[in-house]
């Protein structure tokens, strides 16, 4: 991520084709809005839920989104990211509900192989746990293509029948951005209107629009330990192996996550701009760099989204 981007190579980087990528977005939150009766849009704090809760902004006005807030906290998560969602949600006036996958586990409906475990695989429970608790017919996110094998296979519209199972060979169509938003009982949509976008795009978007960040998509310093090709940052919930040696790194977070899964890349990056000039030159995708639970296998997410989640 260290790779050097020459300045003229960035004055020459265009943004225009940001308004149409835009314009898609808010079409598709204003779709959701006049189709379904119990919409809500997961929200995370991470800079993909805030991308989209911008393009919200200006689909409906400041302080005026017609759907709540969902958050699946595993209780696990990185305290600057969770501050910073409850802090925005505050900002908007917007109804932020959080369920927890720790309420799931005293429920019974969650239980973890070994203590150690990481939760974020058993989100999937707790989000279809909120599902019916609350009826949602369409929960909107913020997954992109471009992230990982199986988000590409993805409509905008994607369809979960009554267990909230993805069928990747049962998607609608969706040609002339007519969309088939039909549902049986019991049935639900997720629905990704950022899904064209591209990693580099969300950061021209930031850049452009100067949405604030959590502090930890900017370089800082942080303890960490390298493991399989990874920077594993050193906390409570994931200490030191025996053997690893502990060093402090400069480092930022490409997408944030349960701290048992996210790992951050090394970059001097401090601004949305220079991450824009990292991002030209990445060779990896921010899941694959980024993410250790992604590395189990290469089918990993399409399971995981087959029983239920995002």
């Amino acid at each position: 991520m260290n790779a050097r981007v020459e300045p003229q190579l960035l004055t020459q980087l265009s943004n225009r084709h940001l308004d149409a990528l835009e314009e898609e977005a808010i079409f598709v939150l204003r779709e959701v809005a006049g189709a379904f009766e119990r919409p809500t849009l997961l929200f995370s704090g991470g800079k993909d839920s805030l991308v989209l809760l911008k393009c919200a902004e200006k689909a409906f006005g400041s302080g005026r989104l017609p759907y709540p807030l969902l958050m699946i906290d595993t209780g696990h998560n990185f305290p600057e990211v969770t501050a910073f969602r409850d802090h925005r949600a505050r900002e908007l006036g917007a109804e932020l509900i959080v369920r927890s996958v720790e309420d799931s586990m005293k429920r019974g409906t969650v239980r973890l192989a070994h203590p150690g475990e990481s939760r974020n695989v058993h989100q999937s429970v707790t989000l279809l746990e909120a599902i019916e608790e609350f009826r949602f017919d369409a929960l909107i996110g913020g997954a992109r293509r471009d992230e990982e094998k199986a988000r590409a296979k993805e409509r905008i519209f994607s369809h979960r029948d009554s267990f909230g199972q993805w069928q990747p060979k049962a998607q609608r169509p969706e040609l002339w951005t007519l969309f088939n938003t039909r549902l049986q009982p019991g049935e639900h949509f997720r629905v990704f209107p950022i899904s064209n976008w591209t990693e580099l795009d969300v950061w021209q978007y930031i850049a452009r629009e100067r949405i604030e960040l959590p502090s930890i998509y900017y370089a800082h310093q942080r303890q960490v330990v390298e493991r399989k090709g990874l920077l594993v940052p050193v906390t409570e919930l994931t200490p030191p192996r025996e053997g690893e040696t502990v060093v402090t790194r400069t480092v930022r977070f490409r997408t944030v996550g349960d701290i048992t899964c996210t790992c951050p890349v090394a970059s001097p990056a401090a601004n949305a701009a220079e991450v824009v000039a990292e991002t030209v030159t990445a060779e990896v995708s921010e899941r694959g760099a980024t993410r250790m639970d992604d590395k189990t296998s290469d089918a990993s997410m399409e399971k995981r989204k087959k029983d239920g989640y995002f």
